[in-house]
């Protein structure tokens, strides 16, 4: 079975991934799943109606606000990292957990790099398929390598500004 890294009480672990994710052109299997949003859009009342935990792969250029609707009904949205240089997935992730308080899980898949680790968890991600094969541990590390953030943000943190008291 596949697996991912998920954060879990605070901590980066290995686990297994209940779910498969299935192309648009590829028969959908019995249990939980996560889709396309073309085929969300097309097939997933039928889906949600066998009681399956559904989830939607969103690409970089598809807007999060089509799943608004849906959200509450959704387990997990898997945010699409096409590229380095492509951020679009942080602010989806974001507006998923502030504007529209999504409390599934929100994935981080494709060119996904833990030196990115600190920021994605800052943005409210808290599941990541790690295109360079790394390990929870070294997620933990990334995480841990800025004592200082200059934001708010979904994490809570205090800015740096507010520890010096101004």
């Amino acid at each position: 079975m596949p697996t991912r890294i998920r954060l879990l009480n605070g901590a980066f672990a290995l686990v297994e991934d209940p779910f498969t994710t299935v192309d648009d052109d590829t028969a959908i299997p019995p249990g939980d799943v996560i889709i396309s949003l073309t085929r969300f859009q097309a097939e997933g009342e039928r889906l949600l109606a066998e009681c399956r935990k559904v989830g939607v792969r969103l690409e970089s250029h598809e807007e999060v606000e089509a799943l608004t609707y849906d959200l509450p009904r959704l387990a997990v949205v898997a945010l699409v990292f096409p590229k380095f240089l492509d951020g679009r997935a942080y602010t989806y992730a974001r507006l998923l957990r502030e504007r529209f308080g999504f409390k599934g899980e929100v994935r981080a898949v494709g060119d996904v790099l833990r030196e990115e680790a600190g920021y994605m968890l800052r943005c409210g991600f808290d599941a990541f398929v790690p295109a360079d094969g790394s390990t929870p541990e070294d997620w933990d590390r990334a995480t841990h390598r800025f004592r200082h953030v200059y934001q708010r943000s979904v994490d809570g943190r205090s800015p740096a500004y507010v520890e010096r008291g101004e």
